[in-house]
């Protein structure tokens, strides 16, 4: 997979900050519907949801990636083409960050 090295400090931080504050106006949207809770913190976000799981997604700012752990493994996702795509899975951040959300939530999710 080719990593897109056009991507600056700049850009990466405000397409993470992009993303997390997307995430954030859904889960507040959710947040009656779903027994959860979320903080974000200096490029953090954390997700707990009513089982007491949690996903944490943050900024890996030295290698340019989005890191996501959730209950099941770690990701990790590099911008590529103006995705940000799974290292290892090759999955795209969206379809599985609403996969991974709606398995720990017992219920689907849709952040888009």
């Amino acid at each position: 997979m080719k990593v897109t090295s056009e991507l600056t400090e700049t850009q990466f931080h405000q397409y993470v900050d992009d993303i997390l504050l997307q995430i954030e106006e859904k889960l507040e949207s959710l947040e009656e519907d779903l027994d959860l809770d979320y903080e974000n913190s200096g490029g953090k976000l954390d997700i707990e949801f009513a089982d007491g799981s949690k996903i944490i997604i943050n900024k890996q700012e030295p290698l340019l990636q989005l890191w996501v752990a959730t209950k099941f493994n770690g990701h990790h996702f590099n911008y590529v083409d103006g995705k940000w795509i799974d290292e290892r899975f090759g999955d795209e951040f969206w379809h599985f960050i609403e996969q991974a959300a709606s398995k720990q939530a017992g219920q689907l999710i849709n952040f888009k």
